[in-house]
């Protein structure tokens, strides 16, 4: 099962590698952006590489690549911080497909090499990535403390997204441009998006708690962050044998 489950998260992180590689091609060739359908040679390369990073979608992206590298390597990798790395991944590549799906899709006309980078960090990437995680975790992993810190890095992108709208008046995404629909208007969207990412992780913390395909860890066996990873006999005594009670 691990060799399955390591050939997924490896297949997913080639797709993404893919299509972030064809999007910089993209980009320092004058072509279009994958995220917007649009292409902005006047704005110059440096703009160009901070305006593709600052891109939700581009971040999310990363995340997942990261986390299925590390999980092509060691299926059952374990952590605190890397809890948190795979929560923000599940829940940011999860977001960037249905915003994209349900809000996106229908003002980004794509052809070539971009369509192609379109498919793989709006539609294989979320949907590849949340089907893995269903069937082969790792977990549980999700607790009230990942969940906490799992918010920081989406807070801290849109208060990023916003500072940086002002400044240069360009933002990632129509439904968040203050400049042109007011700040009441993108604050209120971006209040419902927030929203929506409440309520996927508390779907996620209850989906963790279910067995996945490699089945449930033994009651009292959980492996926790910083623990090892095997109850270890003691000395002098039979494997499995159940010690005397001192008297």
């Amino acid at each position: 099962m691990d060799i399955t489950a390591r050939a997924c998260h490896l297949v997913i992180a080639l797709v993404i590698t893919a299509a972030l590689v064809t999007q910089l091609a993209l980009l320092f060739t004058g072509g279009a952006d994958a995220n917007s359908g649009r292409a902005d040679p006047a704005a110059g390369i440096a703009t160009r590489l901070v305006r593709l990073f600052s891109y939700f979608t581009i971040q999310s992206n990363l995340f997942v690549l990261v986390v299925s590298a590390g999980l092509a390597i060691r299926p059952d990798r374990d952590g605190r911080l890397w809890r948190v790395v795979r929560l923000d991944a599940l829940l940011g590549i999860v977001i960037t497909g249905l915003v994209f799906a349900l809000v996106l899709a229908d003002e980004v006309h794509l052809t070539g090499a971009a369509w192609w980078a379109n498919l793989g960090f709006h539609y294989l990437a979320p949907w590849a990535t949340l089907a893995v995680w269903l069937v082969f975790g790792p977990r549980p992993r999700i607790d009230r403390g990942t969940v906490a810190a799992a918010f920081v890095w989406p807070v801290a992108w849109i208060g990023y997204t916003f500072a940086h709208g002002a400044v240069t008046d360009w933002y990632p995404y129509p439904f968040l441009d203050a400049a042109r629909k007011g700040y009441a208007t993108a604050l209120l969207n971006t209040l419902l998006v927030v929203v929506v990412a409440v309520v996927l992780v508390a779907v996620f913390a209850l989906l963790d708690r279910l067995p996945t395909a490699a089945g449930r860890p033994e009651p009292g066996r959980e492996i926790r962050p910083g623990s090892p990873t095997r109850t270890e006999e003691q000395p002098g005594r039979p494997p499995g044998a159940t010690p005397t009670p001192r008297r």
